[in-house]
């Protein structure tokens, strides 16, 4: 894969400096945001992540959304890992030579190694990215049960996705800040302009570059960001589940055959007292 970085004066304004409050709820006023629900790969009890999707979102990430944010939280070296993007250790090592970091040692910047994390947010008002989707999770409530983020998913994909997409065109100016109208985002004004509006990156596997699909694709790799584990949590989980399964059922059997000859006696004592 070939990535270019935009300079930063290019996109400076796509600082998300509204979109790390809480997200509940209303759109506008009297009004629900609106949210579609969307059906990532990783979604239900045996979802697993598409490498190809979060290539491809790593793409969009690294062309258009690292000009302003970072993903400080995460390794560079975690693209390497199985389960997740998945890209061969080389590339990864040239990869991360297009960032650079804060030495303290050197008092300096350097070219950023693969054991470096990817650069904090390039602005002071721009939220890192790393833990975005975790943040945003849990429209599909109600709060607290966890049933329907275990069947539909955590949610905060499907926010991103929707709020990549949700820019209606009218814009308004408060207290010096331009403010952009968001169906999506809670207020319904964001003070991102829209970072995407489809074609901006040239994918290698001449994936379909609309709108929707680079919003879907870094919603997804920002879930990985945020969740690089997650499969292997619901593999762990899923045999935990059938661990206590098969415990129960050999407790159940393991008591109706200690209690058995006690029954039995029981029995025809009852038998005995009534003849």
């Amino acid at each position: 894969m070939k990535f270019k970085i935009p300079a930063l004066g290019a996109i400076a304004a796509l600082a998300l400096n509204a979109a790390v409050l809480p997200a509940p709820l209303l759109a506008e006023e009297g009004g629900e945001p609106q949210i579609e629900n969307i059906d990532f790969s990783f979604d239900g009890i045996f979802g697993s992540y598409d490498p190809l999707q979060l290539q491809r979102g790593l793409k969009v990430y690294t062309e258009v959304c690292s000009a302003c944010h970072g993903l400080k939280f995460v390794p560079i070296r975690s693209l390497a890992e199985p389960g997740g993007v998945a890209l061969p250790e080389e590339q990864v090592r040239a990869y991360a030579t297009r960032f650079e970091v804060f030495d303290k040692e050197l008092n300096d910047f350097r070219p950023a190694k693969e054991t470096d994390n990817f650069p904090p947010s390039q602005m002071a008002n721009a939220p890192d990215l790393s833990l975005m989707a975790k943040a945003r999770a849990g429209f599909h409530g109600p709060y607290g049960t966890g049933i329907n983020q275990l069947v539909k998913g955590m949610g905060g994909p499907e926010y991103i996705t929707s709020l990549l997409q949700s820019y209606t065109g009218k814009e308004k100016e408060e207290a010096g800040v331009v403010l952009y109208e968001n169906t999506a985002f809670p207020g319904g004004w964001i003070g991102m302009p829209p970072p995407l509006a489809g074609g901006e990156v040239e994918f290698d596997d001449q994936h379909p570059n609309e709108l929707r699909n680079e919003a879907e694709d870094v919603s997804a790799f920002l879930m990985w960001t945020a969740e690089p584990k997650l499969p292997g949590r619901k593999y762990t989980g899923l045999l935990g589940v059938l661990f206590l399964t098969l415990l129960a059922g050999l407790l159940y059997l393991t008591n109706k055959r200690i209690w058995a000859p006690v029954k039995r006696r029981d029995k025809r004592e009852t038998t005995d007292t009534n003849a």
